[in-house]
């Protein structure tokens, strides 16, 4: 018998504060969380698509740091990355950027990836991309993440990937990322994050 979470018995929705069966409210959900996919081009032929833009949904994306992150992050990957691996029929791997699990219990990229690889060609794996330096970039500068890398190590499938986090700001992570993937022989399309934050 699955244990629900004490907010399945009815709670307010974190958008609204109306009654809701779920952390979410299906209003706010159709209000707030209907995707628009976003692109930018991080290096010559490397891209990154994003669902929405960091203003957009700033208060939910900061839930990760909080135990009801993974409720919230579901709700989110379902209506723009489950969505996406719909319809991308192209076979590939999902990688997830630093997928470790937290102190809150769960990783917020792994949820992204599993959501991604529900449906369609894309399949998820977890934990072949690793940092040996678990540095935070949260409100760092551009300069501190150029100086500070996570220096990756992949152990991922040969041939094409798809990168998987949860928000884009310089893209440094993602450029480093990309680059020890096809080092080690992976070829990745492009990257996919819930948020841009280039956009607000």
């Amino acid at each position: 018998m699955r244990l629900w979470p004490a907010w399945r018995s009815g709670v307010r929705c974190l958008v609204c504060e109306g009654f809701s069966w779920q952390i979410i409210c299906r209003r706010c959900q159709k209000e707030f969380l209907t995707p628009t996919l976003l692109k930018r081009e991080l290096e010559e032929g490397f891209w990154v698509y994003s669902f929405y833009s960091y203003g957009e949904i700033a208060p939910l994306l900061h839930t990760k740091h909080s135990f009801i992150g993974a409720e919230v992050y579901r709700i989110m990957a379902s209506r723009s990355f489950r969505l996406f691996g719909r319809e991308f029929s192209l076979e590939s791997y999902a990688i997830p950027i630093d997928d470790r699990i937290g102190r809150e219990g769960y990783s917020h990229t792994a949820i992204l990836a599993h959501a991604l690889g529900q449906e369609g060609g894309i399949k998820p794996l977890y934990n072949r991309l690793i940092p040996r330096n678990r540095v935070h970039y949260s409100g760092k500068s551009r300069e501190y993440r150029l100086s500070h890398p996570r220096n990756f190590i992949y152990r991922g499938p040969k041939g094409s990937i798809i990168l998987v986090d949860d928000i884009v700001t310089t893209g440094t992570t993602l450029r480093e990322a990309s680059k020890v993937c096809r080092e080690g022989g992976g070829e990745p399309l492009f990257a996919l994050t819930l948020a841009d934050a280039a956009f607000r």
